[in-house]
This record gives C-alpha cells, sequence and structure tokens, in this order.
C-alpha cells in the first residue's frame, strides 16, 4: 500500500518540478540596467584600504534592498568597466569584443548617423545584423530558449539590429532602435500617445495601455511570463532583461516617491531615486518568480549597470552624481566606465551540480579589474560551448574571480575608445592597466587641461584629483604605448581632422 501511495504521490509533483530536479544546462540571466552606475545603489562596491566595503552618502540615498540580497548571495565587483555609453556596451555583451573591435564605438542614434563633426567615417553606425556572431544565437543553437525583454538598441531604425529577433532572440518584449522611452506611464502608453516622442514609444505592451502601470513593472511581468513558459516547455532559458530605467526622461514611479519627498534633493534627482528602487523591485521579483518556479538553484544572474551614472545630480565632471568618483556617464573618468556588477546563484545550495561546478563566494568582493565583455565567454562555458575560430573574442572566463579568487593569468587591462562627439566629453580613449590610467585627448581642451594626456594612480588616487602626466613620463609613455598597440590589435577606427582628411591617431608624448 506504501508503494502505491508513493507512486500516486510522483503522478502528483508539477512537471516543473521533475524537470527542475535533472537539468542537463544551467538557466543564464543577464539583468542589465541602463545608465546605472556604481554609485546608484544601498550596497556598496568601492573599498576601503583594508577592502573593506565603504559606505558612502549616496548608498544611504538609494534604496535597493534587493540588490542587497544579490549581493548576500553572490559576490560583486567593484572594478567592474562598462563602455561610457550604451550600445557600445549592449554590443560587447553580445560579441565579447570591445568596442574598438566591433566599431560600434558610440551610441546609436536611430535615424542619424552621430559620429560627431570629426568622427571616423568608418564606425559602425549599423550596429548587429542578422550575420554577426552572438550570445543569443550561440545558445539558440545549443537549445536555449532565448528572451529578450526591454531595451535592445543594437542598430538603428530599420536595421536588421533594429529587432533583437534578427540576432538570435527567440523572444522580444520591448525591444527596438531606441534608446530611452518617451513615457514610463501605462496611462500615456508607454510613449504611444507622446506627440513629436512617438517615435520612442515602447512597443508590445499593448495589453498594458491606459492602466496605472509603470513600463518597469509591465517589463517584469512579462519577463517572468515568458520564463514561466520555458520551464513548463522543460527548455533551459537565457534571459537577458535590459531595463529601459533608469534612464532618462526621469518620470517618478509613484510606487516610491514618498521615499525620496524629504530628502532635500531636487524633483529630478528624487523621480531617479524611485526607478533605481523600481528596478530594484523588479530583481525581487525575479529571484521570487524562479523560486516560485523551482529553478532558482539552477539558475545564474549576472546583474549590472551598461555605462556610470546619469543621475542629475550635477556636472558631468563635478563629484557629485558618482560621488565620491569622478564624472558620470559618457565621460572619461570612473564615475563613466565603472558600473554595479553583481554574480549569484538565484538561490544558492551546496549540493546543486552547477553550483559545485562553479561555486560563487557568498557576500564577497572582487577587487580585479574584469569588463563587460567578459560574459561572453563565461556563459559560453557554462554551457560547454565556444565561440567559432573565427571570432575574435577579447573577453577572459570570469571562473576563478567568481568564487573570491585572484586570477593571476589574467591581464588587467581595460580599453575605453571614444573617438566621438558631441557627448559630455569628446575624442578620447582611456587604458588602464594595473593601477595606473591614462586618458588621451585627441583634440586637447580646457577639460583635458589643455594636454593630450591625463595620467592617474588609481590606488593613491582613485578620484582622480592629480595629473600626473608632467611629473611621471616614463609611466605615461608605458600606458600610451599599451593604449596605442590594444588600437591597433583591434583595428580601432579614429577620429579625423577634418571630412576626408586622415585619421588622427593618438601619440606617444
Amino acid at each position: 500500500m506504501k508503494r502505491i501511495l508513493h507512486l500516486l504521490a510522483l503522478l502528483l509533483v508539477p512537471l516543473a518540478a521533475l524537470h527542475a530536479a535533472t537539468p542537463t544546462k544551467p538557466n543564464l540571466v543577464i539583468m542589465l540596467v541602463d545608465d546605472m552606475g556604481v554609485m546608484d545603489t544601498s550596497v556598496p562596491f568601492l573599498t576601503d584600504a583594508d577592502g573593506k566595503p565603504k559606505r558612502y552618502p549616496l548608498n544611504d540615498y538609494y534604496r535597493t534592498p534587493n540588490m542587497e540580497r544579490l549581493a548576500a548571495r553572490g559576490i560583486r565587483f567593484n572594478n567592474f568597466c562598462a563602455m561610457s555609453v550604451c550600445s557600445p556596451t549592449r554590443i560587447s555583451i553580445m560579441t565579447g569584443q570591445n568596442a574598438a573591435r566591433h566599431r560600434t564605438t558610440n551610441w546609436i542614434n536611430p535615424d542619424g548617423n552621430n559620429a560627431g563633426p570629426k568622427g571616423p567615417p568608418q564606425w559602425n553606425w549599423q550596429g548587429l545584423t542578422k550575420g554577426d556572431v552572438t550570445l543569443p544565437r550561440l545558445m539558440q543553437a545549443d537549445g536555449y530558449r532565448t528572451i529578450h525583454v526591454g531595451k535592445g538598441h543594437f542598430g538603428p531604425r530599420e536595421s536588421e539590429g533594429a529587432d533583437p529577433r534578427t540576432i538570435g532572440f527567440d523572444i522580444n518584449v520591448g525591444g527596438a532602435s531606441i534608446g530611452a522611452p518617451a513615457s514610463y506611464y501605462g496611462k500615456q502608453n508607454f510613449g504611444d500617445a507622446a506627440g513629436k516622442r512617438a517615435k520612442a514609444a515602447v512597443l508590445g505592451l499593448d495589453k498594458y495601455h491606459g492602466q496605472e502601470i509603470f513600463l518597469t513593472e509591465a517589463l517584469t511581468l512579462e519577463a517572468n511570463a515568458h520564463v514561466a513558459d520555458a520551464v513548463k516547455a522543460d527548455k533551459p532559458f537565457f534571459l537577458y532583461f535590459a531595463h529601459y530605467a533608469v534612464h532618462a526622461p526621469f518620470n517618478s514611479d509613484p510606487r516610491f516617491a514618498a521615499h525620496y519627498a524629504n530628502s532635500g534633493k531636487p524633483a529630478n534627482a528624487q523621480a531617479f531615486a524611485t526607478l533605481v528602487e523600481g528596478m530594484d523591485k523588479s530583481l525581487g521579483d525575479v529571484l521570487n518568480h524562479l523560486e516560485k518556479l523551482g529553478v532558482a538553484e539552477n539558475t545564474l544572474i549576472f546583474f549590472l549597470g551598461d555605462n556610470g551614472s546619469d543621475a542629475p545630480l550635477g556636472h558631468q565632471h563635478a563629484v557629485a552624481c558618482a560621488a565620491p568618483l569622478r564624472g558620470k556617464k559618457g565621460s572619461h573618468y570612473e564615475g563613466g566606465t565603472r558600473v554595479p556588477f553583481i554574480a549569484a546563484w538565484a538561490k544558492p545550495s551546496a549540493g546543486n551540480a552547477f553550483q559545485k561546478r562553479l561555486p560563487i563566494a557568498a557576500g564577497a568582493i572582487q577587487s580585479q579589474q574584469a569588463a563587460v565583455y567578459d560574459m561572453f565567454p563565461t556563459l559560453l562555458a557554462l554551457t560547454g560551448k565556444s565561440a567559432p575560430t573565427t571570432h575574435a573574442v577579447d573577453g577572459a572566463r570570469l571562473d576563478t574571480l567568481l568564487t573570491g579568487k585572484r586570477d593571476a593569468t589574467r591581464e588587467e587591462t581595460f580599453l575605453m575608445h571614444y573617438p566621438h562627439a558631441p557627448h559630455r566629453t569628446d575624442y578620447f580613449t582611456t587604458y588602464r592597466s594595473g593601477d595606473w590610467k591614462v586618458i588621451y585627448h585627441y583634440f586637447p581642451t580646457e577639460v583635458s587641461e589643455g594636454s593630450h594626456y591625463q595620467l592617474f594612480n588609481l590606488k593613491a588616487d582613485p578620484f582622480e584629483q592629480k595629473n600626473l602626466a608632467l611629473t611621471e613620463p616614463a609611466d605615461l609613455k608605458r600606458l600610451m604605448q599599451g593604449l596605442i598597440a590594444g588600437l591597433e590589435k583591434q583595428g580601432a577606427v579614429y577620429p579625423v581632422e577634418k571630412a576626408g582628411g586622415a585619421s588622427m591617431k593618438p601619440k606617444l608624448p
């Protein structure tokens, strides 16, 4: 009789639970937040001289309890770098290549080539195409259901990259050529009724039109629904959840406005904080949903921002919106390229087979430098796959760093090439090597202190206040040699003096 009852109990177990017990591949989630810098959170990423987390005033202004929850379950990086604007970072995630190599070195204007008056004519304004090797296409070929929710910005309007389905996603919700929504409000149809900005409406969310719902919430409902469908179909999933938040327009999320009403901050800064908190709620909803579906133990989450902060708290070079870091989105300083990065299993479990293969250090901080293109080889390795040998990959696997250890074999360099204008800083390349960082300005201005060169020692001067270009000539030359070699290796394109003129390659001091 006991045996019969046991068999009946097995028959009553939900299929999703049975499938979750014996998966053959881990589920993978990238949650990418637009314009979220490393200081736009209550999680302290920066550390003191002893490597311990150090809180700053902005950490006490923002409310991100679910980022805290994820950081406690996994590891966060305090030297994780992205390109200084959005499209270059997004294509680097998709391809594993530095922007200097894939040549989408600026954000993509959906309706016009925005190289800048002296920008390189050969830059890749068209972004990704259906023939490119991409992470979702490789995942798709490996049996994954590939789900895109949120911001695409992989190509201009009417281009192949404008629709994420052409680059390997089975499902696309909300992704198009636009880089920002016309409106976050369902009552405004997410911009579909916004007059002049109707071309920036977020599409594919008609079921929510006219409702009192915020864009962040609508996208979360869609992401969770498609994950549930994949689990029901017994398919491993790759969810690329790219929030439009916390990008302008700074529409206040009414669910959280009261939390900042007495902060003393300007209205835009309060609205920005509500966007941050709404994004954080979304993260918590995804984590809860994965647990409810019984797949959290088999799901690895990478959470990160796409470039430095754009919080409306001050001038781009003032120590304000990313304080104590200098600069913000679009700039050549650390406030423009340093982003939050957390990696965690959605539900840690010592007995889980996937987690035994990649035991992520819970609650740890990794200080070794890494970058957005490193996710490409890392995710592929988890599935036992690799990119075609004809596809150059600049990223390196993060496996060792995710366990909390240092990787002695890792090259600690980061190249960020922005041969464009206008944005917040014009025509520059930055290069980090160990503790040192050089900034090369193709057309020196007062912003660059009237010189082609700025040199900083980030260990001694993490907030980039003392330019050592004149006092440390040997280090300046060494860093510039590395910068030039990196650009040449990746086949970079350069600004020009005038239309049709010769390329302005960097010069050694």
